[in-house]
């Protein structure tokens, strides 16, 4: 059910993970003579290779790979983007500045995936943070599709109807969105005509429905676009195609999983609409300058009574002790909202249907060799989005949406704080944490050193999200950064990134008080 700003809950900040297809203990890894890592974490969401027993002595190579602040630099701002909302008449009259956004994969491939773009129909601008489980296709999928699908269902009857006419008489489309992209933020070539009879059969359905003059409701086109994208995923790989590239594409997306964090602002109209765990915070200054944190999204997991009390009341009573085992749905599944993931959707009789029909390759991937256990009564997971609406204040500053490897590393509050005091340049002098370890004088000097030695060079970073990725990677028990940690956590192999933190993503959205506190004046009767 939708719910407001003002009746969140504040959300746990501890994960459980998943480490294989089943249930089992957490592997420990041994990192030698480095205790500025703590102990590894888990596999993401879901299905990851079983690995129990996998011992790897580390230190050494650790030691090796020990990177300059260049190099580190290089890694963190490889994938950064910036953008700003363009001036008309040396006037900004977006409630938005500007954004910015970063990634930093575990994952090789990263499963992880980000998009933006502003509705040219509506003004409205879109930000997006999509996090994929066993593969990253079905993330790429949504980073394509998903706005499409909420944009056309912003549109007017009207604008529908002179869609369709365009299309039938071959004539070229007005632009519906304006995307923001990083070099890297790909773009399948192959699969966009298959991607624009889904949309175009979408809108065709919206102009049946909807009236002359009928303006849509935010709320119910975000709810809408969710559930008709999920949907249109699991029917194209039913349907499959023509094409060997596409028919294996179209399973893929499919049988992958992906969770999604939508940010729609609209003037002083910001709603939040969110699958998964992936999170929206709010950044709000407060009248003494220091920083507070609105969560704006529920997590959809094991740690939300509400999430488990939904999915227990959508089975039978038998089901009870095996629909949600070990934290996990069916004892395999991190989040319980999530786009693809037909494993957990489809009836046996289908998922066998089509696995049968498919490809040769399809069948090399692990995911797609089990039935989960207790599959009785599917389907267990839906992506239909928690919406959440808040009217934005002037002190409402930025808006930080994350995957869950974010808010894993970081608390949501210290989250605020960092991106609040990049932002303004004000560091709250805060007392210095030493948390359970006995520290000497002259390591206290050293740490207050420290950080004075960071304040200074608070602006290194010229994106708030690559500095807010730099303290959640390089943060020590200290609450400081530590080059050394961070160095040697950016140089982890590939086998071993993955047991210590989780893909991540963040975008960070800058408000303009100014513009909002206007627009807020001018509603006033």
């Amino acid at each position: 059910m939708p719910v407001t700003s003002q009746l969140l809950r504040g959300l746990p900040r501890a994960k459980v993970f998943a480490t294989s297809l089943l249930p089992c203990q957490h592997h420990q890894s041994h990192i030698g003579s480095i205790p500025a890592l703590s102990a590894p974490r888990g596999s993401s969401h879901t299905w990851l290779r079983h690995q129990a027993g996998r011992c790897y002595q580390t230190s050494s190579v650790l030691h090796n790979y020990i990177l300059t602040p260049p190099q580190v630099n290089s890694i963190l701002k490889a994938n950064e983007y910036s953008f700003k909302v363009p001036e008309f008449d040396g006037k900004n009259v977006s409630s938005v500045m500007g954004f910015e956004s970063n990634q930093l994969p575990a994952n090789a491939p990263i499963e992880d995936r980000r998009s933006a773009a502003t509705c040219l129909q509506t003004r409205g601008m879109l930000l997006g943070v999509f996090d994929g489980h066993a593969g990253c296709a079905c993330a790429q999928a949504l980073s394509e599709r998903l706005f499409y699908y909420i944009a056309v269902s912003l549109l007017p009857h009207d604008t529908l109807c002179e869609l369709e006419a365009a299309v039938e008489a071959g004539r070229a489309l007005s632009p519906i969105l304006q995307w923001c992209k990083h070099p890297n933020d790909y773009f399948s070539r192959e699969a966009q005509r298959l991607y624009f009879n889904s949309l175009r059969t979408y809108w065709q359905e919206l102009i049946d429905l909807t009236s002359p003059g009928e303006v849509p409701d935010t709320r119910e086109a975000l709810l809408n676009a969710f559930k008709r994208l999920d949907s249109d995923i699991s029917l194209e790989a039913q349907v499959g195609d023509s094409s060997a590239f596409l028919h294996y594409w179209v399973l893929r997306v499919a049988f992958s999983g992906a969770t999604a964090c939508v940010a729609h602002i609209d003037g002083p109209d910001l709603f939040i609409a969110n699958a998964g765990d992936a999170r929206a915070v709010l950044g709000v200054q407060e009248e003494d300058g220091s920083f507070s944190a609105l969560t704006l999204s529920n997590d959809h997991n094991a740690q939300n009574e509400t999430e488990v009390a939904r999915i227990r009341g959508e089975h039978p009573h038998s089901e009870r002790k095996t629909v949600i085992r070990q934290d996990r749905l069916l004892g395999l599944l991190m989040p319980f909202r999530a786009f693809g993931d037909v494993k957990f959707k489809w009836s046996i009789e289908l998922q066998k249907r089509v696995l049968e029909s498919g490809p040769d390759q399809l069948h090399e991937n692990e995911h797609t060799k089990f039935i989960p256990p207790n599959y009785h009564t599917p389907p267990y997971l839906t992506a239909e989005p928690e919406i959440t609406y808040h009217r934005l204040q002037p002190q409402d500053r930025f808006l930080v949406i994350g995957s869950d490897g974010l808010w894993e590393t970081l608390h949501r509050q210290e989250v605020i704080r960092i991106v609040g005091e990049y932002l303004t340049g004000v560091h709250q002098r805060q007392p210095l944490k030493v948390g359970g370890y006995k520290v000497t004088l002259g390591q206290m000097q050293g740490l207050l050193e420290e950080r004075k030695a960071r304040m200074s060079s608070a602006f290194e970073d010229q994106n708030s999200a690559t500095h807010l990725m730099r303290h959640a990677v390089g943060n020590n028990e200290f609450g400081t950064v530590d080059h050394e940690r961070l160095s040697k956590m950016l140089s982890l192999p590939e086998e071993l990134a993955r047991m210590y933190r989780d893909d991540i993503t963040i975008i960070v959205t800058q408000f303009n008080p100014h513009v909002i506190g206007v627009q807020r004046q001018e509603e006033q009767p």
